[in-house]
């Protein structure tokens, strides 16, 4: 068996593709894929498993880069502040 996708088509703004495994555990990632992830030959990419679902991004180039301003807008602008007052 071969791997084969189908026409995809685009549901707010995600591009959605049917793939198949072939026979060696392999798929194909789909063109439009490819492009949105900027994807070539040996790109490392990272799939992350949650229950049934599936996610394959790109692995990134620095940890802390790609986590830097993750907790942003979480606290007030002040917390700290607040914090250091009250020790």
């Amino acid at each position: 068996m071969t791997s084969r996708f189908t026409v995809g088509y685009t549901c707010k703004g995600a591009i959605l593709e049917e793939v198949t495994v072939s026979s060696k555990n392999q798929i194909v990632v789909p063109r439009k894929a490819r492009e949105a992830l900027r994807i070539t030959a040996g790109t490392r990419l990272q799939i992350v498993v949650r229950g049934d679902t599936a996610i394959i991004m790109r692995k990134p180039k620095s940890y802390a880069a790609r986590l830097a301003g993750i907790a942003r807008g979480l606290y007030p602008s002040d917390y700290v502040d607040q914090e250091r007052e009250s020790w």
